[in-house]
């Protein structure tokens, strides 16, 4: 029995040939040729008995029958339609950039791709790419240097004009975030510091997104922690990828139990001991609206000598990284009358 053809992909190409079509159906074992019309294949593989894969050769524009003959017979007819060939046209790149590590799934945007043999950024060859239709191709990129890199498109009517270009992102790189220590409850402005910051979509303390940020240049963000707790180093995502971390914690709010003693004279100079948890990292001790010269023995003690200041109670509060504690009272004594 003669061959049958049931499908041909793709079913068009241009007329300068050279696409190559498989054909897929039954009796293809023996086959000696393939013929575009009166023409004869360029080249043709016999792959199985179900399937050829043939090269077409050039032709004018329109439709032409496809044809597999065998010595048992020519086969069906399926229809090929040669196509004018172009010079491809890039219009568009989606998304336009991306890390100088490559891998970035782009989409190609244009006309004329049909029969497209390569797409090139900057000239060095995309990973893969896929034509998915004459004014759509899907590519992979290619590893490539920092900056600007003409896309280009080659097809057998020619290479596409370097009027379209995706651009590769230096990876970001952070060196210092300043604190690198704030309170559970989130809310501290940290100034992260580095290089090749422009264009951050985000910044992650651990795997929390930063409460907000803003990018103030290309060496610095401005970021504000979320709550958190423990280590939770800090990342910025660009373009060209993800940061390295830098340290960042989250401190424990303090606490305060016990002031010894709990009162003392009008003037200067008592030495009050405040007892607590979670002191260690202190910056302020405040008698009253009084900030008072302290010394951290411990991370549950604290030696503070008390400022003057009138007569009566004031609030005794400790300050750290974690927070403000809450206040405890101290007690100021007028001396006696005389």
């Amino acid at each position: 029995m003669p061959p049958t053809i049931n499908t041909i992909n793709p079913s068009q190409g241009p007329t300068t040939g050279g696409t190559t079509v498989t054909l897929t159906g039954t009796g293809m074992t023996g086959s000696t040729a393939v013929r575009f019309g009166s023409t004869n294949a360029t080249s043709f593989t016999i792959n199985s008995a179900t399937q050829i894969t043939a090269v077409s050769p050039p032709r004018a524009a329109g439709a032409t029958a496809v044809t597999v003959v065998n010595p048992t017979g020519n086969s069906n007819p399926v229809t090929f339609t040669y196509v004018m060939a172009q010079v491809p046209v890039v219009t568009g790149v989606t998304p336009g950039n991306g890390p100088t590590s490559g891998g970035t799934s782009v989409t190609l945007t244009g006309t004329g791709f049909t029969g497209a043999t390569t797409v090139s950024f900057a000239g060095a060859p995309a990973m893969s790419f896929t034509v998915n239709s004459a004014t759509q191709i899907t590519a992979v990129t290619p590893a490539g240097n920092a900056g600007a890199a003409v896309v280009a498109v080659t097809t057998p009517g020619g290479t596409s004009a370097p009027d379209a270009f995706f651009f590769y992102a230096a990876p970001p790189v952070l060196s210092s975030a300043e604190p690198a220590q704030g309170p559970a409850a989130g809310g501290t402005t940290v100034t992260l510091t580095g290089s090749n910051l422009l264009n951050a979509s985000n910044v992650r303390f651990g795997n929390i997104n930063a409460v907000s940020f803003t990018v103030v240049s290309a060496t610095q963000i401005a970021a504000v922690a979320p709550p958190g707790s423990g280590s939770s180093p800090i990342t910025v995502i660009t373009p060209g990828g993800t940061s390295n971390p830098v340290a960042f914690s989250y401190a424990a709010a303090p606490t305060l139990t016990a002031l010894a003693p709990t009162n003392g004279p009008t003037s200067a100079g008592t030495v009050v001991t405040l007892i607590g948890t979670n002191l260690s990292t202190a910056s302020a001790v405040v008698f009253g609206a009084t900030a008072a010269p302290f010394t951290v023995v411990s991370d549950t003690q604290i030696t503070a000598v008390a400022p003057a200041g009138a007569a009566g109670s004031v609030t005794v509060t400790v300050t750290t990284a974690g927070g403000t504690s809450p206040g405890l009272t101290y007690t100021r004594n007028a001396p006696p009358g005389i």
